[in-house]
């Protein structure tokens, strides 16, 4: 039995439809049942729990031989207390259960201790989980391609791109959701049963795309001119904190965001393969 946490995302959704194509058992884990149809029709099994309660984790993984477990970032008033609750009630019940592997999603640059704003949500929850009994892989995720929707609406009616990646020629690791699920799946039904050490695994699409490959992309789908505009770096946190973000929440969004201007967002030298989705960034914002 696989466990799959955020079942109803891109990520959690991708991974249990790639585990039931494969003809193994999956219980799938939603806050509301009323969310699960469409994986019950996959053959899913449905499970709730609440992420913040660790009894009620512990018990979705019950007779678990691996999960994919995740921490949701939610654009709330506080984001990193709250995710710092879910990391701990994910550990404790990863503790209590013992599943015999996990895959936690992680984010790339995860390795490093200060200096990434949102990203350093995601040290924190590989430290915890390193304590856990288990065969534990973290898969450290590039920045998501859909993240870019956002911006359609600029593009479609003024023709522009404002990207907070600088310069807009600078290539960055990039991914479809969805294969990340894929690459979670894989990862789960060929898990070893060893807890000595934590394996880390990134994934990024099969090229980098820069901010201006984007407003390419993006110009032929609409049919109109697409220019990539660097956002100035004053205006990032009075931009993001209206569009429904926080205070909060935008600060540490910006402060990633230096972060991967600076080149520090990569893979971790000496530790962990790369894997590789295989949708293009033209496919993904089809």
């Amino acid at each position: 039995m696989f466990v799959i946490f955020g079942a109803t995302g891109r990520v959690g959704g991708a991974a249990a439809a790639e585990l039931r194509r494969r003809g193994l058992r999956v219980k799938a884990v939603v806050r509301d049942a009323a969310q699960g149809a469409r994986l019950a029709q996959l053959g899913c099994e449905l499970a709730t729990a609440d992420l913040n309660d660790s009894r009620s984790v512990a018990r979705a993984l019950e007779g678990a031989e691996g999960a994919l477990v995740l921490c949701p970032l939610r654009p709330s008033e506080a984001p990193r207390a709250e995710a710092l609750r879910i990391i701990d009630s994910l550990g404790e019940a990863i503790e209590a259960s013992r599943p015999r592997a996990v895959v936690a999603i992680s984010d790339y640059g995860a390795h490093l201790p200060t200096g990434t704003g949102i990203t350093l949500i995601f040290h924190q929850l590989e430290a915890r989980l390193r304590e856990a009994p288990t065969a534990m892989t973290f898969l450290r995720s590039a920045e998501h391609m859909h993240n870019w929707k956002r911006h359609v609406r600029a593009a479609r009616e003024r023709g522009v791109l404002p990207s907070l990646h600088h310069p807009v020629t600078r290539r960055f690791p990039t991914v479809f959701a969805p294969d990340v699920g894929l690459v979670a799946a894989d990862l789960l039904a060929s898990a070893e049963g060893n807890a000595k050490q934590a394996r880390v695994v990134h994934v990024e699409g099969p090229r980098r795309y820069s901010a201006q490959d984007i407003a390419e992309v993006l110009a032929r789908h609409l049919g109109r001119p697409v220019v990539a505009e660097e956002l100035a770096r004053e205006r990032w946190e009075p931009t993001l904190a209206p569009a429904g973000l926080g205070e909060e929440y935008a600060r540490l969004v910006a402060e990633l965001q230096d972060a991967h201007n600076a080149g520090r967002i990569e893979v971790e030298a000496g530790a962990g393969e790369v894997r590789r989705g295989t949708t293009e960034l033209a496919e993904a914002l089809r």
